[in-house]
C-alpha cells in the first residue's frame, strides 16, 4: 500500500482472509483495534455496519470509501467516534451513524466490517484513493466562525500558519520539541496553535497564538481560516487533506505505511506536502527544509499582495 500497489494488497489481505474464516476464533474478541472484522463475506444487498475501531485519523482518511461501498449496501450504518458524526452524517447514501461506545451497536445488521478493512473489501483503486477535492465538508451551524480569532494582532498581508507538534500515546517518534518551531518566526509569517493538552502551555514560547479547541468541528473552521498547516503526523494533518486545505506534514524516518518513504506528495491528500526525516530523530534538519520553503511561500505571498495593491 505504501508503494501504491494496491492490487497486491488486496491480494495479500485476501489470503489472510481466507485464513481467518477458517479460525475459529470469535472476531470480536480482544482489542477493538487488533480485531478482524471483515472475513471476506458477501456485501452486496445486505445491511452493513461499518466500526470505526482504530484512531480519529484513520475513520478519516477512510471515510472517503463510504459512498462506494453505500452502492453495494442494501442500507449502510457507520458506528463512529462521536466527534467525527457530524462530518461522517455528511457523506453520500449512509442509512444513519451512530456514536461509538464500549457496548454493542444498537442496529441490525447482516454483516459488519472494520472501516479500514472497506479500501479492501471494495478493491479500491487509484481513482478511489486519490480525491479530486475535498470528500469531507463542514456542517451548517448558525455560529460564527474563528476569522476574529486570526485576524486579532495580525498584519494584513502576513500568512497565518496553524502548527501540530505533539501526538498521543502511539509512536511519539513523530513528535518534535516545540522550541524547533520557534525557527519558523519569521517576517511576514504569524504563528499560531492548534495544539491540546499541557503541551499547548508552552505555544506563547514560540510566538504563537493559541486558537486550539477539542471541538473537531471548530477546529475544521480554525484550519479553513489559517492559510496554512504546519504538523505532524496526526489526526490534524488528515483532516486538512479531507478537506483539501494546504498542509505541510512532517514525518519521521521510519514514517506510518500511508505515507510514501521519500517524495512530498501523497496519493491520500493531494492538498498535503511531506517533509521527510533524511536521519532518524534529526528534526532540525526537517525544520530547516520547512524553514526555507516557508520563506519561499511568504515571499511569493508578499508578491502576490503587492501586484494586487
Amino acid at each position: 500500500m505504501r508503494a501504491g500497489d494496491f492490487e497486491r494488497a488486496w491480494a495479500i489481505t485476501d489470503r489472510d482472509n481466507a485464513r481467518l474464516s477458517r479460525d475459529d476464533s470469535h472476531k470480536h474478541e480482544g482489542p477493538r483495534h487488533q480485531q478482524r472484522i471483515w472475513r471476506g463475506e458477501p456485501l452486496r444487498d445486505r445491511r452493513i455496519l461499518v466500526r470505526c475501531y482504530h484512531g480519529l485519523g484513520d475513520t478519516i482518511q477512510f471515510s472517503r470509501f463510504l459512498p462506494e461501498l453505500a452502492r453495494y449496501a442494501d442500507e449502510l450504518s457507520v458506528w463512529c467516534q462521536n466527534p467525527l458524526i457530524p462530518f461522517i452524517e455528511g457523506l453520500d447514501g449512509l442509512k444513519r451513524v451512530l456514536p461509538l461506545h464500549d457496548g454493542c451497536p444498537e442496529v441490525d445488521y447482516d454483516v459488519d466490517i472494520e472501516i479500514m478493512e472497506v479500501a479492501q473489501a471494495i478493491r479500491a483503486g487509484r481513482d478511489l484513493i486519490e480525491p479530486i477535492g475535498p470528500y469531507l465538508r463542514l456542517p451548517e451551524t448558525s455560529q460564527p466562525n474563528c476569522e476574529s480569532l486570526i485576524w486579532n494582532g495580525r498584519c494584513c498581508t502576513a500568512i497565518a500558519v496553524g502548527l501540530v507538534w505533539e501526538v498521543g500515546d502511539w509512536d511519539k517518534r513523530r513528535s518534535l520539541p516545540v522550541s524547533l518551531l520557534g525557527r519558523l518566526a519569521m517576517e511576514g509569517v504569524q504563528l499560531y496553535s492548534l495544539q491540546l493538552g499541557s503541551a499547548a502551555q508552552v505555544a506563547s514560547t514560540i510566538g504563537a497564538v493559541d486558537i486550539s479547541t477539542p471541538d473537531i468541528i471548530a477546529l475544521g473552521r480554525r484550519i479553513i481560516d489559517l492559510d496554512l498547516i504546519i504538523c505532524v503526523d496526526t489526526m490534524v494533518a488528515h483532516l486538512a487533506g479531507a478537506l483539501w486545505q494546504e498542509a505541510w506534514v512532517l514525518l519521521h524516518a521510519d514514517c506510518d505505511w500511508r505515507w510514501p518513504s521519500s517524495g512530498a506528495a501523497s496519493i491520500w491528500y493531494p492538498s498535503i506536502r511531506l517533509f521527510h526525516q533524511r536521519h532518524a530523530g534529526r528534526w532540525d534538519e526537517v525544520i530547516d527544509e520547512v524553514r526555507e520553503a516557508l520563506a519561499q511561500r511568504t515571499a511569493e505571498h508578499n508578491q502576490r499582495s503587492r501586484l494586487s495593491i
